[in-house]
């Protein structure tokens, strides 16, 4: 089985605006920004020092997803896009991008899960496995979270494809259970809860690792987005906001006080 099986292995902005949405997330994360020399595509990298974390791309004519406002979405490593594709079909999912081939280095598929959050499947041209970045590593996305349609049955989806575990659950009260996941680490990588009345459709949120939570909110709004939700504390003497890029892509912080 491919090393990546399973894990988060890429995140890219597709987006209506390349330019503004690379100056924003310069501004705000301190990312570096750089052409991807791709031929056939429009697509820059993004990095915090050698190490690249992310895309920027415009909505692709042929994305059935892209009559929607700027969206970052993460990538699942699998062994077969073609398979996995078929599996997701077949376990109540939609194939919105069939599977193709990004010359030279891989091959990916959009897809979403039953109720309708979206997601990318990957599979590289290479074997070289992927480290789970954590949320210890500044600039780095180190948590993932499902706004799901239904927390169980979503949960299900995800581990019967990707084996994804169950670690910690917490009672939120009136917000539902936060059951928290594994991807095959030793570590938890995110959480899934089914989302309330007023969230917008299901959909995946991905959390940027920063110094200072207040200096990134006030670093959010002097370049044009906003601040949605907090900071407020969560366990693990951290603190995450929830923002919103001048584009209309929602992504959300964690980080110190």
């Amino acid at each position: 089985m491919n090393k990546n099986h399973g894990k988060f292995v890429w995140y890219d902005l597709k987006t209506t605006d390349t330019h503004a949405a690379e100056d924003f997330y310069k501004a705000v994360v301190g990312w570096d920004a750089k052409d991807s020399g791709m031929p056939d595509r429009q697509y820059t990298i993004l990095s915090v020092g050698p190490a690249t974390v992310g895309g920027i791309m415009p909505f692709p004519k042929e994305d059935r997803v892209s009559n929607r406002s700027s969206v970052w979405t993460g990538y699942i490593g699998v062994d077969d896009v073609d398979d996995y594709a078929n599996r997701v079909k077949a376990a109540g999912g939609t194939v919105h991008l069939k599977p193709q081939d990004i010359p030279g280095i891989g091959r990916f598929a959009v897809v979403a899960d039953p109720h309708g959050a979206v997601f990318n499947l990957f599979a590289g041209n290479g074997d070289q496995p992927v480290k789970e970045a954590g949320m210890a590593k500044r600039g780095h996305i180190g948590w993932h979270e499902l706004y799901a349609g239904d927390r169980e049955a979503d949960f299900n989806f995800y581990s019967s494809l990707f084996g994804w575990t169950k670690a910690d659950a917490m009672d939120m009260g009136k917000m539902g259970i936060y059951q928290i996941f594994k991807t095959g680490g030793d570590a938890p990588v995110g959480g899934i809860m089914t989302k309330g009345p007023d969230a917008p459709g299901p959909f995946w949120l991905y959390y940027i690792t920063v110094k200072g939570i207040d200096e990134a909110a006030e670093r959010i709004k002097k370049a044009g987005g906003k601040v949605l939700h907090g900071p407020h504390p969560v366990p693990g003497d951290a603190w995450i906001l929830h923002g919103l890029d001048p584009l209309g892509a929602m992504f959300a912080m964690v980080g110190s006080k």
